[in-house]
């Protein structure tokens, strides 16, 4: 079917787009590449269709037009359509709104001379007729003047008329592509929804694979049709108290009220009124959590969270425990991990993997929060913040978006109208981000701005306050001169914006002391907030160790099934010791940790049984024979970091292994010398000589 065919159809809505079907996902990068191919005459895929006259829901028509015989519903190509839409027909295609159009390729440029495509560049382009708009070139109203732009470019060895004809050649050649015959396939008629559905997700494993949380709504919506229109529908709601969700979002938030799960692909058989269901209690949740966190957490807006995935385990409790926090305790305890979770980017990483632990947490544990902290700590080693925790940590680290929020908990206003920062005051007084110590002072005071080192010192957390709105009363006045007017007119102002008052910490000579007398306060502060939250002190250390092995292998948790019996050959095996020996030495040189002796790694007791009876069953003799192993092959001087003891769990016995930081790096001893090993993750793994100096260097003095 040929391209300008294509377009028509659309135009007229007999080429329309089902309701499953994701937004227009493409980069401009990949819209340009698409041009590229057709204008080399490159293949570019078949598309696939459905004719049917019971189409599914479509996206954005209420109701197709009244007309004779069937549609075709795009099941495949509607990436590669709309583009060809956008920069052919100028406009956006009718199963689209303009907002679904995130990146648009419409600025794509052609070069007439050499058939380059480009986006616009104004240096590159401004002062030249060769470069042309795709979207003008295809614009039959549009007359691009071949031979004028001929004259102006015309040579002594090349005159206007051959250059004429290579600018004529070049543009027919990009305007062809109206008449290009794309290839199309058909779905059978007769088939059902479930059956397209079926074949969409195939020919999806090829191009732009779906995400998972997109074939995951794929799935909803082939339920419940109206799934994907009442997620943007409440989307649009919710934006406008300033909490921007997106379907990946909505969809996880879904599943977990629906299947309990985090992982996406456990909603794909779900039916429709557990759908619909869980949408309610889901719809009610999320009210209530726009309407209950800027009161209680100060966090008035997604824009001040490092990922919007720290509220999904707040959506679990809340689907189970009827929609709200049981008691004020719950809910300081709820908060304090929501902080912990967001400082310390819990989900930055392994994001499916951690979310469907913490779910399962919450819903295994009726008060979750202190062993969802302890899920951060094995993480992170630690919940309190530090003070090298600021060193050259700029904007973009989570730590900024706290101070921000810990700022607006301590009742902070804008420094030159008075307005608090945790008002809503409109587009004209958004938050700014202002460098105490203006930048370009500084830049022309000893720091270089092309030096990476000195651009992280000027734009530390340390140097920023916030503001309401960019101010002229600042400018590049240091605060030596600002900042007395600013507490002179609010009398407190700089106190809640944690601002050392030792007015020698103004001066542009003890910058670097300003930034430490700062960072210790910001860490002080933060430090207090978070701990004021929590009504009395989370035990973080000392809790049974069966929940402990429920919580499953970690950075500071690891199990072995044996000291030294070979489970599998039934029989002694000396090489299995130093399983063990590099996994304390990996814990010795991280932060930490715990090695559990007697326990598969899934986390079945398999017990000491083996390992006694080559010792004559003698259960001091095994803690004898450990501790001797420790000071032989790692050394002596780190047994008092190395607390064993022994503990019996389901009539069966276990050895548990306390390890403690070392102050120093220490290797073990094997076959090839002194190795050294580290955690990474829940793994122990071994670090080769360059590894090993750039880790010491980094981790002790």
């Amino acid at each position: 079917m040929k391209t300008y065919e294509l377009m028509a159809m659309i135009s007229n809505k007999d080429l329309v787009l089902p309701e499953f079907q994701r937004e227009y996902v493409w980069s401009r990068e990949q819209a340009k590449k698409l041009i590229d191919s057709l204008l080399r005459e490159f293949p570019v895929g078949a598309l696939l269709f459905w004719k049917t006259n019971t189409p599914p829901e479509l996206k954005n028509v209420e109701k197709l037009p009244e007309k004779l015989g069937t549609v075709h519903v795009i099941l495949d190509g509607q990436q590669r359509l709309t583009t060809l839409y956008l920069l052919i027909m100028n406009a956006i295609p009718p199963y689209y709104k303009a907002t679904d159009i995130t990146m648009d390729p419409r600025d794509l440029y052609y070069n007439l001379e050499t058939g380059e495509l480009q986006y616009y560049q104004a240096l590159r382009m401004k002062n030249t007729r060769l470069w042309q708009s795709v979207v003008d070139c295809f614009d039959k109203e549009k007359k691009i003047d071949i031979f004028e732009i001929a004259q102006i470019v015309a040579t002594e060895t090349h005159s206007a008329f051959e250059i004429a004809q290579q600018l004529n050649d070049n543009l027919n050649r990009l305007r062809r592509i109206r008449d290009i015959e794309l290839p199309v396939q058909y779905v059978p008629p007769d088939a059902s929804l479930e059956e397209a559905v079926d074949i969409f997700d195939r020919v999806n494993s090829q191009g732009t694979k779906l995400t998972d949380a997109e074939l995951a709504l794929t799935h909803v919506t082939s339920k419940w049709s109206e799934a994907r229109r009442n997620m943007k529908k409440k989307m649009e709601d919710l934006s406008q108290k300033r909490f921007a969700f997106d379907l990946t979002f909505m969809t996880r938030a879904l599943t977990v009220v629906v299947c309990k799960r985090a992982l996406f692909e456990t909603i794909h058989p779900v039916k429709r009124p557990e759908l619909e269901n869980g949408w309610q209690s889901l719809n009610t949740i999320l009210n209530y959590l726009v309407t209950m966190l800027p009161g209680r957490t100060f966090i008035h807006s997604t824009e001040e969270l490092n990922s919007t995935n720290t509220l999904i385990p707040w959506i679990a409790y809340l689907a189970i425990n009827n929609g709200k926090f049981s008691d004020d305790k719950v809910l300081a305890n709820a908060v304090y991990w929501l902080y912990a979770a967001h400082i310390w980017a819990r989900y930055t990483t392994q994001t499916d993997q951690r979310l469907e632990q913490d779910v399962n947490i919450v819903l295994r544990e009726s008060v979750p929060w202190n062993t969802l902290i302890e899920q951060i700590i094995d993480q992170r080693g630690r919940i309190e913040v530090k003070v090298s925790d600021f060193e050259g940590r700029e904007a973009q680290h989570p730590l900024y978006r706290m101070i921000y929020i810990l700022a607006k908990a301590h009742s902070a206003i804008d420094w030159f109208n008075g307005l608090p920062l945790s008002s809503n005051h409109g587009s004209n007084y958004r938050i700014h981000s202002h460098h105490i110590f203006p930048q370009s002072v500084l830049y022309k005071n000893g720091y270089n701005p092309e030096n990476h080192l000195h651009r992280k010192t000027v734009n530390e957390i340390a140097n920023r306050a916030f503001l309401t709105q960019e101010t002229s009363e600042i400018s590049n006045r240091l605060p030596e001169e600002y900042l007395p007017e600013v507490e002179a007119r609010y009398p407190g102002a700089l106190t809640r914006q944690f601002i050392p008052l030792d007015p020698i910490l103004w001066r542009l000579d003890h910058y670097k002391d300003f930034l430490e007398a700062r960072r210790e306060l910001l860490t002080l502060k933060i430090n207090e907030y978070m701990n004021a939250l929590i009504q009395e002190p989370i035990p973080m250390r000392d809790r049974p160790i069966t929940e402990l092995i429920r919580t499953g292998e970690g950075p500071t948790l690891e199990f072995k099934s044996t000291l030294q019996w070979d489970v599998i050959q039934n029989q002694f095996n000396k090489s299995l010791r130093f399983s063990v020996l590099k996994t304390i030495a990996a814990f010795l040189n991280s932060q930490g940790g715990r090695l559990i002796i007697g326990v598969e790694d899934n986390g079945d007791i398999y017990s000491l049984e083996r390992d006694l009876s080559l010792l004559g069953g003698s259960r001091d003799k095994f803690q004898q024979t450990l501790s001797s192993l420790i000071m032989d092959y790692i050394g002596a001087g780190v047994l008092p970091l190395c607390r064993i003891r022994l503990e019996e769990i389901e009539a069966k016995l276990i050895c548990v292994v306390e390890i403690d930081r070392s102050l120093e790096p220490v290797y073990v001893k094997g076959e090839k010398g002194a190795e050294f090993y580290v955690r990474s993750g829940s793994t122990t793994r071994s670090l080769d000589p360059e590894q090993t100096m750039n880790y010491i260097a980094n981790n002790w003095d």
